[in-house]
């Protein structure tokens, strides 16, 4: 992994503090479910009944399993640190952990955090800010295949699915990487970069250094982000297509929308157009692209209606559709190995 991307020290204890919705709590959710390998246990305030299913630890006792950074699994609304949490924060960094925070509240906010870490040379790690600064991209072919997770909107599904397909890929004995590029996936990683904070000028730079030369049959699984076909977010996405210079990649979708999230003055592109616009933007960079698959979060249809529409939208495209939760990507799979000889 270059330089340039965030490295973050494991294994973590996962800070929940006062935090009892589980809405509230999924990036240390999200990094347990994936990566528990990592987590040395959660910390939690007196009364707080919300558990990720690890230990509960303090500081000290995590600093002695070997914890090396306090990670905050929490975002509450509004993204801001509360007061009372200082206490625990400045007595990690004292223990020489790194605080690692993907809010939107910078941790260099609080002086008595600057100052703890500076006494103890522990790190202050802002996950939504790049670790450095990128240079242009190049549209050099790199060695090495690339699977990119593409969406009809945000929020629907890109980090999950490209984890579910590395860990697919993994276990048919394919060597595989999750490359992140937001502040829970790159939690999970323990490594990546925030494409979304990166100026518009270096996205592909940074896309071209999150996927680095590798051996020529290892796959790097690319986190998408943003639409290529969204009102606010296509500049990101865009960047990160011809960056990432991907050999194939997945359509991500919510069939119940009309409307992008948040945007309700923007209709939702179909899967038709995001493949179409996918492809034609995709070959500046690859002109070997292809699209291999369709992976839909189907939790808000009708159960019985689940499977159905999985498969009406394979029939429509001719190609493979999963719902990774409901049935596993092997089908992805399949199709991504049957194109890549």
């Amino acid at each position: 992994m270059s330089l340039t991307t965030i490295q973050l020290k494991t294994p973590y204890l996962i800070f929940l503090g006062d935090v009892d919705n589980f809405v509230f709590a999924k990036t240390g959710a999200g990094i347990v479910q994936w990566r528990p390998e990592l987590v040395k246990g959660q910390l939690r305030f007196s009364g707080n009944n919300l558990s990720l299913n690890v230990p509960d630890m303090t500081v000290q006792e995590a600093a002695k399993a070997g914890a090396k950074s306090l990670v905050l699994g929490v975002a509450p609304i509004g993204g801001q640190i509360k007061d009372h949490w200082l206490r625990v924060f400045e007595e990690a960094l004292a223990l020489g952990m790194d605080l690692v925070s993907g809010l939107h509240y910078r941790l260099e906010r609080f002086p008595s955090l600057v100052a703890a870490a500076k006494t103890s040379g522990a790190q202050l790690i802002n996950v939504r800010t790049p670790a450095s600064s990128f240079p242009v991209g190049t549209g050099k072919k790199r060695p090495g295949k690339r699977l990119l997770m593409v969406g009809t909107d945000c929020a629907v599904g890109k980090k999950y699915t490209a984890l579910a397909m590395t860990q697919a890929l993994k276990e048919q004995g394919i060597n595989a990487t999750f490359r992140a590029t937001g502040q829970t996936g790159i939690m999970i990683a323990g490594s990546g970069v925030p494409i979304d904070a990166v100026i518009t000028d270096f996205v592909s730079g940074a896309a071209e250094a999150l996927s680095p030369d590798n051996d020529p049959i290892h796959w790097d699984v690319i986190e998408g982000q943003g639409s290529i076909l969204h009102p606010g977010y296509a500049a990101v996405s865009l960047g990160l297509l011809h960056g990432s210079q991907p050999d194939a990649f997945v359509v991500c979708h919510e069939p119940t929308r009309l409307t992008m999230e948040g945007f309700p003055d923007t209709a939702k592109p179909n899967i038709a157009q995001c493949i179409e616009y996918t492809l034609l933007n995709g070959q500046v960079t690859n002109p070997n692209i292809r699209c291999i698959g369709i992976s839909v979060n189907t939790a808000r249809l009708p159960e019985v209606e689940q499977l159905p529409y999985l498969s009406r939208l394979s029939q429509e495209f001719n190609l493979p559709c999963v719902d990774p939760i409901l049935t596993g990507c092997d089908d992805l799979v399949t199709q991504l190995m049957q194109g890549s000889k």
